[in-house]
């Protein structure tokens, strides 16, 4: 291990900013971008569909390439970064995760629902059997108490994960509640502890410095912002906030600068910003990949978008459950008609 850096930052724009692209990635793009990180010194690059393994179906959203061809471009052009691939058991497969390991991945992030980290138990003993760094990944953490989320992940360090991650999915945790999670996972484990954030609530950067002040060593960051909902935590933001810090990241500030405005602004339909729709899902703790489904179905049904994700945030709808949303707002569609609005 890399004894120069404090805090590892794991770039998931290709993997996370695949939902806010629509899944359009093509080969040039991720290998430019792969190149150009690994060139900045960047440890870890995550190349997935935005729902990790097996993502691209119909109801996740079809990808324009096949995600193992992103996968084996991305590890043919890096020198020192590690690939790495996201699997949610229940979309992605172990003969995928298999494949992914054969074209060079060298990490697997095995992701769940928070309270439901005994379903990892396989894919994580095979990561460890292939020979992969692997990650648990506890999404919408925001949905369970600190105690529950240490319970949930002590199981996933029992099945041989070498770190566990609090995933705010929904950028709707505040700053105290991030250290709470942390700190508890800190006191608890005896293996790294990660952090994944999103931006919904403009609190991104905010929570990640509060991760790290309780102790969490691995970081997620979106280069350009280009993650769901608002984007994630960014990159190079982030590198510049840490070296003013005085904690070390390894990667060079100003290529991640030129990262962010040669290579990844250009492909951008339009900036990554807090929308109205954006600002919703950390309101109210919806899941930030739901926010394209939400808005194809407000058009399909002509209801605000927001009414929808709010709906869709009270029925406590997690990751996997996009096709729920094309119910709530059929379903608020009826309730409309039949009041006369």
């Amino acid at each position: 291990m890399d004894q120069t850096r404090d805090v590892y930052i794991t770039e998931v724009a290709l993997r996370d900013g695949s939902h806010a692209i629509s899944h359009q990635f093509t080969v040039d793009q991720v290998v430019s971008i792969a190149k150009g990180l690994d060139e900045a010194n960047v440890p870890y690059i995550e190349v997935s569909h935005g729902d990790g393994l097996g993502g691209s179906s119909l109801q996740y959203g079809l990808s324009l390439t096949n995600e193992l061809e992103l996968i084996e471009a991305a590890a043919s052009v890096v020198k020192q970064a590690k690939i790495a691939v996201l699997l949610l058991p229940g979309i992605g497969t172990m003969p995928e995760l298999k494949e992914a390991a054969r074209l060079g991945a060298k990490m697997a992030r095995i992701a769940t629902h928070v309270t439901e980290a005994d379903v990892s138990r396989q894919h994580i003993a095979l990561a460890k059997e292939l020979g992969l760094e692997t990650v648990g990944f506890l999404m919408m953490s925001h949905m369970a108490p600190p105690e529950k989320l240490v319970e949930q992940a002590k199981l996933m360090e029992s099945y041989g994960a070498d770190t566990v991650y609090v995933v705010d999915s929904a950028g709707a945790l505040l700053p105290h509640e991030v250290k709470e999670r942390i700190r508890a996972l800190r006191d608890n484990l005896g293996i790294h502890v990660g952090f994944h954030a999103h931006n919904n609530l403009s609190l991104a950067m905010a929570n990640t410095l509060a991760a790290i002040e309780e102790g969490a060593t691995r970081i997620d960051g979106s280069v350009r912002c280009l993650g769901a909902g608002a984007g994630n935590t960014q990159t190079e933001v982030a590198v510049a906030v840490l070296d003013k810090l005085n904690i070390r990241t390894g990667i060079d500030v100003f290529k991640m600068m030129d990262v962010a405005e040669e290579l990844v602004a250009p492909i951008l339909e339009k900036p990554q910003e807090i929308t109205r729709d954006g600002l919703v899902l950390g309101y109210a703790g919806v899941y930030s990949s739901f926010i394209l489904h939400a808005q194809r179905a407000a058009r399909m049904f002509d209801i605000d978008s927001r009414t929808i994700l709010i709906e869709v945030g009270k029925r406590n709808a997690v990751g996997g459950q996009e096709d729920m949303i094309m119910d709530v707002a059929a379903e608020l569609s009826r309730k409309k008609a039949g009041s006369g609005v």
